[in-house]
């Protein structure tokens, strides 16, 4: 599994390299002393887990995190345990207080090497794969497979997963045109679903469809994108 340290202290990094020494199945592929290294080497190195320090001059760990559009596995590395909770509100594989113990880190590593492996911008947007949401002071790392429908509001996009509404500060295009096209649907102008959260499909009037989603939640499919989704699905 490749792997990026991201910490602002030289000797921070070259203990966790030391730790990470007695586990082969982690390949270190390169180290950031600050949030721009880091999504620097995130986008050219394209890791697979991220070694994260919560506290960075300029950006911290959750900030790096929001500037994300994909999200490798996190294991925050830390000498403060105050964020923990936070950590975890944003799905975060684990947190590891500095001074690491081994033992704690080999079972963090277990967690990671047990994940589905993906990396950032290798494919579309789809089954296996985690994005970084925020609003406001809410945030969340979501399964893409999780998420139930994606609505445009203005140049923003709403996402709706679990019983969660966040606003997203880009358009429905930016989003639809990033989505694995094997598991969501552009239903018409304003709205992109998920085809496996479809609970029922009933007839529209103009050949239209009206769907149900999980949660209740119903969506108008015009007639030109119901013959797609015929084509598609062969009903």
């Amino acid at each position: 599994m490749r792997a990026l340290i991201i910490d602002d202290e030289r000797l921070a990094r070259s203990e966790i390299r030391r730790l990470l020494a007695a586990h082969p199945e982690i390949e270190i592929v390169g180290e950031a002393k600050n949030a721009d290294e880091a999504l620097e080497q995130i986008a050219r190195l394209a890791p697979e887990l991220v070694f994260l320090d919560v506290r960075m001059p300029g950006c911290d760990g959750f900030q790096l995190l929001e500037r994300l559009d994909d999200a490798p596995a996190v294991i925050f590395t830390t000498a403060f345990d105050q964020y923990a909770l936070r950590a975890f509100e944003v799905s975060a594989l684990d947190y590891l207080v500095k001074p690491i113990a081994p033992e704690r880190l080999a079972a963090a590593i277990a967690k990671a090497v047990a994940r589905p492996s993906t990396r950032p911008g290798s494919q579309p947007l789809g089954r296996g794969q985690r994005i970084f949401v925020r609003d406001g002071e809410r945030c969340w790392f979501v399964a893409v497979e999780d998420i139930v429908l994606i609505e445009s509001e203005g140049n923003y996009a709403r996402l709706y997963f679990a019983t969660h509404r966040p606003l997203l500060p880009r358009s429905l295009n930016a989003i639809g045109d990033r989505l694995d096209p094997a598991l969501f649907f552009r239903a018409n102008r304003r709205q992109i679903l998920n085809v496996e959260h479809i609970q029922a499909i009933a007839p529209w009037p103009n050949d239209g469809y009206r769907v149900t989603l999980a949660g209740g939640r119903e969506v108008d499919m015009s007639r030109r994108q119901a013959r797609l989704f015929q084509t598609r699905t062969r009903l």
